[in-house]
Protein backbone atom coordinates (compact mmCIF):
# COMPACT_ATOMS: atom_id res chain seq x y z
CA UNK A 1 0.00 0.00 0.00
CA UNK A 2 1.32 3.41 -0.83
CA UNK A 3 -0.23 6.69 0.86
CA UNK A 4 -0.59 10.30 0.15
CA UNK A 5 -2.20 13.75 0.61
CA UNK A 6 -3.16 15.47 -2.23
CA UNK A 7 -5.83 18.97 -2.29
CA UNK A 8 -8.60 18.56 -4.18
CA UNK A 9 -9.18 22.15 -5.57
CA UNK A 10 -12.27 21.79 -7.28
CA UNK A 11 -15.46 19.42 -6.97
CA UNK A 12 -17.50 20.12 -10.36
CA UNK A 13 -21.03 18.71 -10.98
CA UNK A 14 -23.13 19.20 -13.91
CA UNK A 15 -27.35 18.30 -14.80
CA UNK A 16 -26.26 18.20 -18.47
CA UNK A 17 -23.70 16.95 -21.47
CA UNK A 18 -22.46 19.67 -23.07
CA UNK A 19 -20.17 17.93 -25.66
CA UNK A 20 -21.04 14.19 -24.29
CA UNK A 21 -23.15 12.62 -27.08
CA UNK A 22 -23.58 15.48 -28.92
CA UNK A 23 -21.27 15.16 -31.95
CA UNK A 24 -22.76 16.74 -35.07
CA UNK A 25 -25.00 18.82 -33.04
CA UNK A 26 -22.97 21.43 -31.42
CA UNK A 27 -22.30 21.98 -28.19
CA UNK A 28 -25.04 23.44 -25.15
CA UNK A 29 -24.24 25.37 -22.24
CA UNK A 30 -25.51 23.29 -19.42
CA UNK A 31 -23.99 24.89 -15.98
CA UNK A 32 -20.81 23.82 -14.10
CA UNK A 33 -21.56 23.76 -10.40
CA UNK A 34 -18.30 23.81 -8.16
CA UNK A 35 -19.59 22.13 -4.66
CA UNK A 36 -17.28 22.42 -1.53
CA UNK A 37 -18.82 18.65 -1.61
CA UNK A 38 -20.04 15.97 -3.50
CA UNK A 39 -21.70 12.44 -2.85
CA UNK A 40 -20.20 9.64 -4.49
CA UNK A 41 -22.31 6.79 -4.86
CA UNK A 42 -21.02 3.40 -5.12
CA UNK A 43 -21.62 2.06 -8.58
CA UNK A 44 -23.66 4.67 -9.97
CA UNK A 45 -21.75 8.13 -10.01
CA UNK A 46 -21.89 11.58 -8.17
CA UNK A 47 -25.61 12.82 -7.04
CA UNK A 48 -27.05 15.63 -9.29
CA UNK A 49 -24.10 14.79 -12.11
CA UNK A 50 -25.10 14.04 -15.62
CA UNK A 51 -23.45 11.03 -15.61
CA UNK A 52 -25.64 9.45 -12.39
CA UNK A 53 -26.50 6.31 -13.35
CA UNK A 54 -26.01 6.58 -16.84
CA UNK A 55 -25.27 3.27 -17.29
CA UNK A 56 -23.71 0.07 -15.28
CA UNK A 57 -20.84 -0.35 -14.68
CA UNK A 58 -20.03 3.02 -16.25
CA UNK A 59 -16.04 3.52 -16.31
CA UNK A 60 -16.67 6.88 -15.43
CA UNK A 61 -18.55 7.88 -12.77
CA UNK A 62 -16.61 10.18 -11.80
CA UNK A 63 -13.28 11.53 -13.10
CA UNK A 64 -9.89 13.22 -11.80
CA UNK A 65 -7.65 15.74 -13.36
CA UNK A 66 -4.57 16.93 -12.62
CA UNK A 67 -4.50 20.66 -11.49
CA UNK A 68 -0.79 21.09 -13.05
CA UNK A 69 -1.78 20.14 -16.11
CA UNK A 70 -4.55 22.35 -16.05
CA UNK A 71 -1.77 25.37 -15.44
CA UNK A 72 0.13 23.78 -17.89
CA UNK A 73 -2.52 24.37 -20.70
CA UNK A 74 -3.53 28.18 -19.59
CA UNK A 75 0.66 28.99 -19.83
CA UNK A 76 0.98 27.24 -22.99
CA UNK A 77 -2.12 28.69 -24.69
CA UNK A 78 -1.88 32.02 -23.65
CA UNK A 79 -5.27 31.48 -21.14
CA UNK A 80 -4.99 32.93 -18.00
CA UNK A 81 -8.86 32.95 -17.68
CA UNK A 82 -9.51 29.69 -18.48
CA UNK A 83 -11.59 28.01 -15.74
CA UNK A 84 -10.42 24.51 -14.63
CA UNK A 85 -14.78 23.83 -15.49
CA UNK A 86 -13.49 24.38 -19.31
CA UNK A 87 -11.95 20.50 -19.07
CA UNK A 88 -15.34 18.59 -17.48
CA UNK A 89 -13.34 16.54 -15.19
CA UNK A 90 -15.36 16.33 -11.84
CA UNK A 91 -12.43 16.46 -9.38
CA UNK A 92 -9.31 18.96 -9.70
CA UNK A 93 -6.39 17.34 -7.71
CA UNK A 94 -3.15 18.17 -6.79
CA UNK A 95 -0.06 16.09 -6.14
CA UNK A 96 -0.96 12.76 -7.38
CA UNK A 97 0.09 11.00 -10.70
CA UNK A 98 -3.12 10.06 -12.39
CA UNK A 99 -1.24 7.86 -15.14
CA UNK A 100 0.07 5.49 -12.24
CA UNK A 101 -3.81 4.88 -10.84
CA UNK A 102 -5.12 3.59 -13.90
CA UNK A 103 -5.96 -0.16 -12.86
CA UNK A 104 -5.46 0.50 -9.67
CA UNK A 105 -8.12 0.74 -6.79
CA UNK A 106 -7.37 3.29 -4.10
CA UNK A 107 -9.36 5.46 -1.42
CA UNK A 108 -9.05 9.26 -1.93
CA UNK A 109 -10.79 10.84 1.16
CA UNK A 110 -13.34 8.44 2.27
CA UNK A 111 -14.12 6.55 -1.10
CA UNK A 112 -12.44 4.13 -2.86
CA UNK A 113 -12.50 4.50 -6.35
CA UNK A 114 -10.74 1.94 -9.24
CA UNK A 115 -8.79 3.80 -12.04
CA UNK A 116 -10.40 2.37 -15.38
CA UNK A 117 -8.60 4.43 -17.41
CA UNK A 118 -7.30 7.67 -19.32
CA UNK A 119 -9.94 10.26 -19.09
CA UNK A 120 -8.98 10.85 -23.10
CA UNK A 121 -9.61 14.41 -24.33
CA UNK A 122 -11.62 14.41 -27.33
CA UNK A 123 -11.55 17.01 -30.24
CA UNK A 124 -14.34 19.29 -27.84
CA UNK A 125 -11.23 19.75 -25.98
CA UNK A 126 -10.29 22.73 -29.02
CA UNK A 127 -13.77 24.37 -28.61
CA UNK A 128 -13.90 24.49 -24.55
CA UNK A 129 -10.35 25.73 -24.62
CA UNK A 130 -8.31 26.41 -27.53
CA UNK A 131 -7.39 25.23 -30.62
CA UNK A 132 -4.76 22.35 -30.35
CA UNK A 133 -5.85 21.81 -26.43
CA UNK A 134 -7.25 18.07 -28.03
CA UNK A 135 -3.72 16.94 -28.90
CA UNK A 136 -1.81 18.83 -26.44
CA UNK A 137 -3.56 16.88 -23.65
CA UNK A 138 -3.28 13.23 -25.04
CA UNK A 139 -1.91 11.07 -22.44
CA UNK A 140 -2.45 13.35 -19.44
CA UNK A 141 -6.45 14.01 -20.02
CA UNK A 142 -7.05 12.70 -16.46
CA UNK A 143 -8.77 9.74 -15.20
CA UNK A 144 -11.90 7.80 -15.19
CA UNK A 145 -13.07 5.90 -12.17
CA UNK A 146 -15.60 3.42 -10.97
CA UNK A 147 -17.04 4.16 -7.64
CA UNK A 148 -16.67 0.95 -5.45
CA UNK A 149 -17.62 2.60 -1.57
CA UNK A 150 -19.55 5.90 -1.67
CA UNK A 151 -19.41 8.67 0.27
CA UNK A 152 -18.46 12.50 0.71
CA UNK A 153 -15.80 14.18 -0.96
CA UNK A 154 -14.87 17.53 0.19
CA UNK A 155 -12.50 20.25 -1.13
CA UNK A 156 -9.22 20.44 0.87
CA UNK A 157 -6.37 18.44 1.59
CA UNK A 158 -7.25 14.68 1.64
CA UNK A 159 -5.54 11.12 1.71
CA UNK A 160 -4.87 9.00 -1.02
CA UNK A 161 -4.05 5.43 -0.44
CA UNK A 162 -2.98 3.08 -3.00
CA UNK A 163 -4.69 -0.06 -2.25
Amino acid sequence: MSASSVELTHLFISPGHNYYGRHGKGSEDHEILDREEIECVAGRGLVDDRFFDYKQDYKGQLTLFDYTTYERVMSEFGLPALEPSAFRRNVIVKGADLNNLIGKDFRLGEIELSGSEEAKPCYWMDEACAPGVEKFLRGSGGLRCRIKTGGTLTKGIQPLEIL
